[in-house]
């Protein structure tokens, strides 16, 4: 009898931004351009890539994948907040619930591991470059590729597993805007000290060791760089550098901050904040920071562009002269 009276949870409520009533139809507004934005954004990247022969290295192969990710990284989770924001109290069962926590473990795990073997391919590069085509041969790039998907899929089970055997006796109100592990281990009503150690272990494999690795190949990047005789070539590189590391450590920080403190219970509205650094922003700056700023990949947009256009004013001149 007591465990049909702790089952009996069958769907859960988010309140999303609750708190803010006045502000729905502006947060919706922006939230839904940042959305759409950063979907525009890394199909063009992945577009781009595709079609450009000049941009078949490992850092544009590492680079799609990661913009490949982070559309569906952040549709696990602002869609929802989108439907929130549009109808207050959005409600999704049980099943859905796990289903939408095991794929945000998947993909934000993979974008560590990607991430960190982002880093690592460019600390080859500028560190060993003459070692570079061996070290990160195709086949090596791909191993890289793999393992980071592969290992992503298997994070996800042990966070969304444990949770789904907790028991939600009520209430069934998840004051968040998705079904994340901090509020979702506040509803239960059964113990969750196993739980909360294992996603602390969890949590340090993952997002601390992969920080540790991606700021190492950071370290010997800055180094190496410090060592170029060119004050423009230092400063320019530098700029580069530094923008990757600002957003790894958006990411990185914000992930730690939420996951790596067991028994430190922020309050409800700060983890919606930074939530939203590393399901909203973050995705939003990869496109920017890893494509914009490169030149051979902003030159690879131009003749795209030229081509296309070129095409197009041929079919249009070839049907004004038909007629």
């Amino acid at each position: 009898m007591e465990s049909q009276n702790q089952s009996k949870v069958t769907e859960f409520q988010l309140l999303g931004f609750q708190n803010l009533l006045g502000w729905q139809s502006l947060l919706f507004a922006i939230f839904l351009c940042f959305y759409l934005l950063t979907v525009a954004g890394n199909t063009v990247i992945i577009a781009v890539v595709s079609e450009d022969a000049r941009l078949r290295s490992p850092m544009y192969t590492f680079l799609q994948h990661l913009s490949f990710l982070e559309i569906w990284y952040t549709s696990t989770t602002v869609p929802l907040l989108l439907a929130n924001l549009a109808s207050w109290g959005h409600t999704l069962s049980f099943p859905a619930c796990m289903a939408q926590l095991y794929f945000f473990v998947f993909f934000g795990a993979t974008e560590c591991f990607l991430l960190a073997a982002m880093a690592y391919d460019r600390y080859l590069a500028i560190c060993s470059p003459l070692h570079y085509s061996v070290l990160m041969s195709p086949d090596n790039c791909a191993a890289l590729v793999t393992v980071s998907w592969v290992t992503g899929v298997g994070t996800g089970f042990l966070p969304s597993l444990m949770i789904s055997k907790l028991d939600f006796c009520g209430p069934n109100r998840i004051n968040h805007f998705f079904c994340d592990l901090p509020p979702l281990m506040q509803l239960s009503c059964s113990s969750v000290y196993v739980t909360e150690m294992a996603i602390f272990v969890l949590s340090i494999a993952v997002l601390c060791i992969c920080f540790l690795l991606t700021l190492m190949s950071y370290v010997f990047i800055v180094s190496s760089i410090l060592r170029i005789p060119s004050t423009s070539g230092r400063l320019k590189t530098f700029s580069t550098c530094g923008s990757h590391l600002a957003v790894v450590t958006i990411y990185y920080g914000t992930m730690i901050s939420m996951y790596v403190r067991p028994n430190a219970h922020l309050s409800p509205e700060t983890n919606k904040v930074i939530s939203v650094f590393y399901t909203v922003i973050t995705p939003l700056l990869n496109p920017v920071i890893y494509s914009l700023r490169n030149k051979d990949f902003k030159e690879a947009v131009r003749k795209i562009m030229r081509l296309k256009c070129g095409v197009y004013r041929a079919k249009v001149k070839g049907g004004v002269l038909s007629q």
